[in-house]
C-alpha cells in the first residue's frame, strides 16, 4: 500500500515542521508519494483531470497543510472546489470516485493546543474547526480518518522540539 501525501503549503521553504515531516517520508518512496500542489501549480491553475487521475490511483490520501486563519490555504480550497466535481466525486451513479478512500489531514498549527478548547482563547477545538473537511469527505463517501496536528510552532520553533513530532506523524499516516 502506497499513500499519497498532498502538500498544500504556500511557504513550504520556511516551514520547519513540514520539511522535517516530508524528509522522513522521502526516505521511503516505495510507501509514500508526495504531491506538492504549490510546486506543481505555481500559478494556482489546477489540471483537474490530472488531479482526479492521481486521486483514483491511491486508496490512502493525506492532505498536509498549515492551519492559519483557522482554515486551510486558498489553494486547498480551490482544489476541493475544482477537483471534487459533480459526476466524479458525487452526484451520479458513475461518481463517488473517492468512495471508501481513506483520507486524513496532517496539520501544522501555530497556536498552542490548549488555546483550541472551550476554555481556551479561541473557544473551539481543532476538531470542531476541521468539521467542514470531515463533512465534505463524508459527503463524497470517503472514509475520513481524522487528523494529526503539531501545535505551538509560534511559541517553540526549535528543531529539537519539532523532531519529536516526526514519529507520531508517520504513525498517524501509517494508520490511514
Amino acid at each position: 500500500m502506497r499513500t499519497l501525501v498532498i502538500l498544500i503549503h504556500p511557504n513550504f521553504g520556511e516551514s520547519i515542521v513540514n520539511k522535517l515531516w516530508l524528509k522522513e517520508l522521502e526516505q521511503s518512496p516505495e510507501r509514500y508519494f508526495i504531491h506538492n500542489l504549490h510546486s506543481e501549480y505555481p500559478d494556482g491553475i489546477l489540471d483537474i483531470q490530472k488531479e482526479q487521475e492521481l486521486i483514483e490511483s491511491y486508496d490512502h490520501i493525506v492532505f498536509q497543510f498549515p492551519f492559519y486563519w483557522f482554515n486551510c490555504p486558498p489553494l486547498f480550497k480551490t482544489w476541493l472546489d475544482e477537483v471534487l466535481t459533480y459526476g466524479w466525486a458525487y452526484g451520479s451513479q458513475s461518481g463517488y470516485k473517492m468512495s471508501n478512500k481513506k483520507i486524513g489531514l496532517a496539520i501544522s498549527a501555530g497556536i498552542d493546543e490548549q488555546e483550541y478548547s472551550a476554555d481556551g482563547k479561541y473557544k473551539y477545538t481543532l476538531e470542531q474547526l476541521l468539521a467542514p473537511f470531515e463533512v465534505t469527505f463524508n459527503y463524497i463517501k470517503a472514509d475520513y480518518q481524522g487528523f494529526y496536528a503539531y501545535y505551538g510552532i509560534e511559541q517553540d520553533s526549535s528543531v529539537e522540539t519539532i523532531k519529536n513530532s516526526v514519529i507520531p506523524y508517520v504513525q498517524f499516516i501509517e494508520t490511514i
